[in-house]
This record gives C-alpha cells, structure tokens and sequence, in this order.
C-alpha cells in the first residue's frame, strides 16, 4: 500500500484502536484499557498503520527488561492481505530492538494459520502452548518467542 504510514500511537489513537478491537476480536480489550496502554503505560509502546488518514491497524507490546510482549496486533479486515500486518510487526521489532528489547514474545490462537505464518516469517518459532487460554471458547494457545539475530 503506497500510501500507509506507520508510525507511534498517540492519545488520541485510542478510539480507532478501540474500534478495531471490536471488529478483530472475539474478546476485544475496552476503549479504557487500550487508553491506558496507549496514553499512560510507561511500559507499553503502540504503533498504528494509518491510509487516507485513517487507523487500519495497530500493534502493541508491553516492554519488561529486555524482553517485549506483543498484546495484540489486528488490521482492518478490508485492509488485510496487503502487508499491512507484515509491516506493523516489522517495524515493532526494529523500534523496540533500538529500545533494546532482544527477546519477544506472544500468543496466538492455535487456529489462527495465517497469524502464525505472519509470525514466523519473521523469525518467531512456537516454544509452548497455553491449554483454554482463551475464554470465549476455550481453545488453546501457542506461545511463540524471537531471539534477536546480533548478527543482523
């Protein structure tokens, strides 16, 4: 998409990342919570993908020492399969690389193929599962991890 910008998260963000919550998740956060990441959590750091002006997809991570927790990642469903996602986690992991960050983490739903492609693609391999991580339906999680490549 040649006119997507990638860029921090602002306070004002929120709503659009909120909404997008709604429209990607079966369990989606609330517009308080993703607030509070966004605008008052010192260890949380959000990147949005914007066209036209618009919020079409977000990522965030939660930074603890030198490791990184992506919470969620999501991407307007018109606006998926053009690299929008792709994006968002390439330029999480280089800005938070640069933060120093070298190990990061998340889960995934066990069905979600197309997210542990996305994943491991770059460099994220499975390490673990969460047995009824999600409570929605039950279903299990995979715990994936990527280690900092120092020889980049």
């Amino acid at each position: 998409m040649e006119d997507l910008i990638i860029r921090k998260a602002e306070a004002n963000d929120a709503k659009a990342i909120a909404e997008l919550e709604q429209i990607c998740f079966m369990m989606p956060w609330s517009y308080e919570a993703v607030y509070h990441d966004v605008a008052e959590n010192k260890l949380s750091f959000y990147l949005v993908a914007e066209a036209k002006g618009k919020v079409i997809g977000y990522a965030g991570i939660w930074k603890i020492a030198d490791e990184g927790h992506i919470t969620n990642v999501a991407v307007e469903p018109l606006h998926r399969r053009k690299s929008v996602g792709d994006m968002l986690i390439a330029a999480l992991i280089e800005v938070t690389e640069e933060q120093g960050i070298t190990r990061h983490t998340l889960e995934v739903r066990k069905s979600n193929i197309s997210a542990i492609r996305l994943y491991e693609k770059h460099d994220f391999k499975i390490e673990g599962e969460r047995k009824a991580y999600y409570e929605d339906n039950g279903e299990d999680a995979l715990i994936m991890w990527r280690e900092t490549n120092n020889e980049r």
